[in-house]
């Protein structure tokens, strides 16, 4: 599948926001294999780190994916989507 520079931005910036989630989650509940977590907490949270896991995957393919087909070197590409996930996008 091919995919665009503004698409490995989109998909890096989701996978951003389900880790922040994640990271909320854990200050909220705390430590999942310290805390006493209740059934729907462990189940909220399970989720969120699969939901992150699955997007960070995507956006590891995605970029390999591109960089190949640009002839590009893959931590070149990375960084750049990195640093353009960073800038707040314009409304």
């Amino acid at each position: 599948m091919s995919h665009t520079f503004e698409e490995l931005v989109a998909k890096q910036r989701a996978a951003e926001l389900a880790h922040a989630q994640v990271l909320e989650l854990r200050d909220t509940y705390g430590p999942p294999a310290e805390a006493q977590l209740t059934g729907a907490q462990k189940e909220t949270y399970e989720t969120a780190l699969r939901a992150w896991r699955d997007l960070a995957r995507e956006v590891q393919t995605a970029l390999s994916e591109y960089a190949k087909g640009e002839g590009r070197p893959r931590p070149e590409i990375e960084a750049e989507v990195e640093r353009a996930a960073a800038t707040p996008e314009d409304t």
